[in-house]
């Protein structure tokens, strides 16, 4: 398994939909949990460091993914849902 990088972050950060197709992505953490765009974006810094120093503190970012048909798929920091791309 290929190691997710700061550099791979701030590109997928860039986008939050695949393309092509539109489908909504979402960020995976070394704890297993999702985080959406927006929480990203407002925690770019911890992610960054987090990444940067391989933190285990649940702000490490290890991937990131398309939320193909999870409706009860939901970020862990703000609490909302994360848009699915067929489950609605």
């Amino acid at each position: 398994m290929k190691t997710y990088t700061v550099e791979n972050f701030v590109a997928d950060l860039s986008e939050p939909y695949a393309w092509p197709g539109g489908y909504p992505k979402f960020f995976v953490t070394d704890d297993g949990e999702a985080l959406s765009y927006d929480a990203a974006r407002e925690n770019q810094a911890l992610i960054i460091d987090s990444i940067a120093n391989k933190t285990n503190d649940g702000w490490r970012v290890i991937g990131c993914d398309i939320n193909w048909e999870d409706n009860e798929l939901y970020c862990a920091d703000s609490g909302k849902r994360i848009e699915s791309a067929y489950g609605e």
